[in-house]
C-alpha cells in the first residue's frame, strides 16, 4: 500500500501533514478528548499537535497499512480528528507484536457514526494487507469508544496490563 489515504461514504482519511496542527491542536485541547489519549491531559500548546504529526511516521511503523490520518467529512471538508492503524505499544515485559485501530474526534463529530465508518475503513486495509487480527484498546470507563468496538464486532478481552504500561480494556477483531 503506497498512499495511505482512504475515501468512506462520509469521510476521507489522509495523512497527516504539518498543516493539520492548529486542527489537531482544536481537538486535543479538550479535557474531554485528551482524558482518552496518551498522559490524559489536554494540550495547552499548537507545537505539542505539530511534535505529534512530526512523530507521526514512526508512530505507524513500518507495516504498509500503518498510518496515523487526519480524518475529514466529505461533505464540508472539515477536520473531525484523528484516526489510526499502528503498532500497539506492549507493555514492559510483553514481546506481544500487534496493531491496534483508534479514533479521536472532535465532540461535535461524536454519535454521528464517524469512528464506526473510519475505522471499519482501517480494519480492512489492515486485513487486505495481512493482518490476521486487529486489536483496540480503551480506558476501562471509555463506554463510548467500546460501544465502537462492539460495532465493529470486535471481542472484548476484558482487562490487560499487556500494553501502554497501565491497565486497558482490550478488543480483537480477527480477519475472515
Amino acid at each position: 500500500m503506497t498512499e495511505p489515504t482512504l475515501t468512506t461514504e462520509r469521510l476521507h482519511l489522509r495523512p497527516l501533514v504539518p498543516a493539520d496542527a492548529p486542527s489537531l491542536f482544536e481537538v486535543f485541547r479538550l479535557p474531554e478528548v485528551a482524558r482518552w489519549s496518551g498522559q490524559g491531559t489536554p494540550m495547552v500548546d499548537v507545537s505539542e499537535a505539530t511534535t505529534r504529526i512530526e512523530r507521526a511516521p514512526g508512530r505507524a511503523g513500518d507495516h504498509p497499512a500503518a498510518a496515523l490520518f487526519a480524518t475529514e467529512r466529505l461533505d464540508t471538508g472539515a477536520f473531525v480528528g484523528m484516526t489510526l492503524l499502528v503498532p500497539l505499544p506492549p507493555s514492559a515485559g510483553n514481546e506481544r507484536r500487534v496493531h491496534e485501530v483508534g479514533w479521536h474526534l472532535h465532540p461535535d463529530a461524536w454519535g454521528h457514526g464517524f469512528a464506526t465508518e473510519a475505522a471499519t475503513a482501517l480494519v480492512q486495509r489492515g486485513f487486505d494487507a495481512g493482518m490476521s487480527g486487529i486489536f483496540a484498546v480503551t480506558d476501562p470507563d471509555n463506554v463510548r469508544s467500546q460501544a465502537v468496538c462492539g460495532r465493529l464486532g470486535m471481542t472484548d478481552l476484558g482487562l490487560t496490563t499487556d500494553w501502554y504500561d497501565q491497565e486497558l480494556r482490550a478488543f480483537r477483531l480477527d480477519r475472515g
